[in-house]
């Protein structure tokens, strides 16, 4: 399984995480500068990132809590999602997603 993950410099990282953390845990366990304030609880936006549009329908729309907490964010967008609640299944493998600048720590 791999994840792509852009940083808000255009950087594409590969991640290669196990099946069933979230995509939050991956890019941490990666090394990649995600904010993840609450670590994976949802009390916080900073694990924002952008799907790519062509997964959404994979990974599904933000509702209740979480799109809560992405209203918040001046970087919303269609396809925006915590990470922490995209738990990675076979079915995400070659998921690409962005760190939005919110949660980018950097």
């Amino acid at each position: 399984m791999k994840i792509l993950v852009t940083l808000p410099d255009e950087t594409v990282h590969e991640v290669t995480p196990r099946s069933g953390g979230s995509v939050m845990e991956a890019i941490r366990t990666a090394g990649l500068p995600i904010r993840a304030e609450c670590g994976g609880a949802m009390a916080c936006a900073t694990c924002h990132v952008i799907v790519d549009p062509a997964w959404m329908n994979k990974v599904g729309q933000a509702d209740g809590e979480e799109a809560d907490l992405l209203d918040m964010s001046n970087y919303r967008t269609d396809t925006s999602r915590l990470a922490c609640q995209v738990k990675l299944t076979d079915a995400l493998d070659g998921l690409p997603v962005a760190i939005t600048l919110d949660a980018f720590e950097g």
